[in-house]
Parts: C-alpha cells; sequence; structure tokens
C-alpha cells in the first residue's frame, strides 16, 4: 500500500509556514528592539515570518 502524497513529510520542512510560535514571535521581536525582557508575551505585535 503506497502513502498518499499530502501524508509525505520529506521536503515539507523547508517551506516557508505562515504562522509562528510564540518563542519565535519573541525572538523577532527583541533582535527588532520591540521587546525587552520582562514583558508580556501575550498580545504580542505581529510580526512578519523570516525565510
Amino acid at each position: 500500500m503506497s502513502l498518499h502524497p499530502s501524508l509525505k513529510t520529506a521536503g515539507a520542512t523547508g517551506e516557508k509556514r505562515n504562522v509562528l510560535k510564540r518563542y519565535e514571535r519573541v525572538d523577532i521581536l527583541r533582535a527588532d528592539g520591540r521587546y525587552k525582557d520582562g514583558q508580556r508575551v501575550w498580545g504580542l505585535p505581529k510580526t512578519k515570518s523570516v525565510p
């Protein structure tokens, strides 16, 4: 039995994701100087994902 093409994971990790995890957003904001340690992590401003 073969695997359906939509279920294959090989090469899928190289694709650009349009949703970031909270820690990824904090890293981007910290690099831009828009987040400082001790600030709350809820209600973060939107960011663009880095390729």
